[in-house]
């Protein structure tokens, strides 16, 4: 079956190579945003899906990646500025948060994370050096020798690997035994500290993983736009990928990213239609709870047999 998962997910990443040759700018550039909302939606995952840490404050790394990438690339165009200062901010930021909110659990996480986030989007909203509500407009994009990242298709490119190796990243980490501690802690955290193991490290260390790749996707964010404004640090956008996460099936790093996909896809096809989009989604979003609680992953499970 693993033999068979790999290919599958071969053929996935060539058809979405090969996607920019046979469709227009504007369904490449959605799939792009699926791409870099799916990276942010998986990050989320380790968190909510094998960690049991529902977390309404990951906006905030989100954010931290995409402002820091926009300074830095102002000054710097280079790969340095997009990817590794981004991460490390983010990182950073995620050790100091997880430092405090790991304390508590439930309801208490969730409101201890959000007020972290919103705390951050009321600071962005307000200063001028940031922007202010306007945000930060105007970014470049990295120069990376022999790639015209401002192309669409070098982007495109750029954007694939990045998915690819965040995707194979987060997936050799939760098939590690570090990942089957967190899936003991999610199942039953009592039991994992008598067995001895350290569950607050355990967490915290998923937490600023988690945080540092949602700072490369709230780069990439910036770098697809051009722009970063102080909504990336509000809860809405924490909520979207939460949604992202549910819809695909918590605890499958793939469902993260079908999840991602439905969600801007629904929400591209029924904004051209009507502006209450959220209401359709909202009512797909309670039957998909009511009728494949697993998400999309629980209900191909059911039907195929399929083990994501």
């Amino acid at each position: 079956m693993t033999g068979l998962r790999l290919l599958a997910s071969a053929l996935v990443v060539v058809a979405v190579a090969l996607f920019p040759l046979a469709a227009g700018n504007y369904p490449v550039k959605l799939l792009q945003e699926i791409l870099i909302w799916g990276i942010f939606a998986m990050s989320l995952d380790l968190l909510m899906g094998y960690a049991g840490m529902v977390s309404f404050g990951h906006s905030a790394f989100f954010g931290i990646g995409g402002y820091v990438a926009a300074l830095a690339l102002a000054r710097s165009p280079g790969l340095v500025s997009a990817l590794l200062l981004p991460a490390v901010a983010a990182g950073l930021v995620a050790l100091a948060i997880g430092f405090f909110s790991i304390r508590v659990s439930g309801v208490y996480f969730i409101m201890l994370t959000l007020a972290f986030s919103q705390m951050f989007h009321a600071y962005t909203f307000q200063v001028s050096w940031l922007g202010a509500e306007d945000g930060l407009v105007g970014i470049p994009r990295p120069a990376v020798p022999g790639v015209d990242l401002n192309s669409l298709r070098g982007f495109h490119g750029y954007l694939l690997v990045l998915v690819v190796l965040a995707a194979l990243a987060l997936w050799r980490i939760v098939s590690s035994p570090f990942g089957h501690v967190l899936r003991g802690i999610h199942e039953n955290e009592a039991r994992m500290i008598a067995l001895g193991y350290a569950v607050d490290r355990y967490k915290l260390l998923a937490f600023v993983i988690a945080g540092v790749v949602a700072g490369v996707a709230g780069s990439l964010y910036t770098q697809f736009n051009g722009s970063i404004t102080p909504d990336a640090f509000f809860w809405k956008t924490s909520g979207e990928a939460l949604l992202m996460v549910i819809i695909g099936g918590t605890g499958t790093l793939g469902g993260a990213m079908l999840g991602a996909a439905a969600f801007i896809l629904l929400q591209s096809l029924v904004s051209t239609y009507t502006e209450r989009w959220m209401l359709i989604l909202g009512a797909t979003f309670i039957l998909l709870v009511l009728f494949a609680p697993g998400g999309i992953v629980g209900a191909l499970r059911g039907r195929i047999g399929l083990r994501a």
